[in-house]
This record gives structure tokens, sequence and C-alpha cells, in this order.
């Protein structure tokens, strides 16, 4: 039975947590698109949170762990926790459906928050890792990381759709900055 190193246990951490936020994104991108929810601008702060920590576990991969790099998704799991719970606050008076739909009976901004705890979670553990040389060049980091990349553009791009360059409606049911964007292009 071989044992596993804790260099490859660190990388293979800093992959699914990767993983889980391309995941997440993914989800709520697809959510967005197929079902026709437009996220609201507390949904999009929380995936701001996402991404943070997704651009904090691309650096572990590629440049190696580092104090400051975990600090970082700290940091942006933190904000979008208090974000989501914020949401969630705001829809916990008795009587109140809350925002969007549900999955197995609860908001996204709800499981948002319980993604957030994981992530830190995981991200306090690999921290305390003592060897965390989790640099990968591996076919699965590398796709894992444009999958990352992609996903991020796309979410600007939907952002940039519905909002434009301004403030994004706080109930949006429409892509208004796709009508702002055709006035300055003129067509």
């Amino acid at each position: 039975m071989s044992k596993v190193s804790l260099p490859s246990l660190a990388s293979l951490g800093n992959q699914l947590s990767l993983l889980a936020v391309i995941g997440v994104l993914s989800y709520a991108f697809v959510d967005q698109l197929y079902f026709g929810e437009l996220p609201c601008p507390l949904c999009l702060m929380q995936r701001v949170g996402f991404v943070i920590i997704g651009f904090a576990l691309v650096l572990n991969l590629r440049c190696g762990a580092h104090s400051a790099h975990y600090g970082w998704g700290i940091l942006g799991g933190l904000v979008g926790m208090m974000v989501s719970l914020r949401q969630v606050f705001l829809h916990i008076l008795p009587g109140d459906k809350g925002f969007g739909s549900t999955f197995l009976e609860l908001h996204f901004y709800t499981w948002a928050f319980v993604g957030y705890m994981g992530l830190l979670a995981g991200q306090a553990i690999l921290l305390m890792l003592p060897n965390r040389d989790v640099r990968s060049r591996s076919l699965f980091t590398n796709a894992l990381i444009i999958m990352f990349i992609l996903i991020v553009f796309a979410n600007l791009l939907s952002t940039l759709l519905e909002c434009g360059l301004g403030p994004c409606a706080d109930d949006p049911v429409k892509y208004d900055g796709w009508l702002w964007l055709r006035s300055r292009l003129g067509f």
C-alpha cells in the first residue's frame, strides 16, 4: 500500500477546491441562461467572492502555495460569506418566499453560504499542511485553470450585458446592458 505524500495531498486539495469553485460558478451561470434567472446585485457579489477564491487557488497551483494566496482566498470567502448571509437575513421573516428558485428547498444564496464555509475550512486545512508544494503542470490542472478563466470571462460578459456600466437592477428581469450596448454600437 503506497503512502500519500503531503505535497500531492496539498495539490489535490487545491485542485478539488478549484473544481468546486468552477462547479458553483458554472451552475449559477447555467441557471441564469437556461432558467432565465438573472442574478441580483447580491448574487453577483457572491460570484465575485468565489472568483477571488478561485484566483487564489490558481496562484497556488501555478506559482506554488503561499500564505498570501491563501489569505486572498480566505478574504474572498469571508466577503462572499457575509454577502450571502446578508441575503439570507433579508428573506428570513416568516412568509417571505425568498429570491429566486430553490435547490433541495434552500435558496442559492443559502447554498453559497454553505459553500463558502466549506471552502474556508478547506483553505484553513491546506494552510496548516507542513509542506505545501502544490505546483502542478498536469493536464488536469491546466484544464481546470482554462475552465476557470473561461467561466470568469463568461460571467463578466453576462454581467456587462445585464447591467451595462451602471448599477444593476435590484430585481433584474432583462439584459439592460444589452440595450445599452446596442445603442452605443448603433444597431
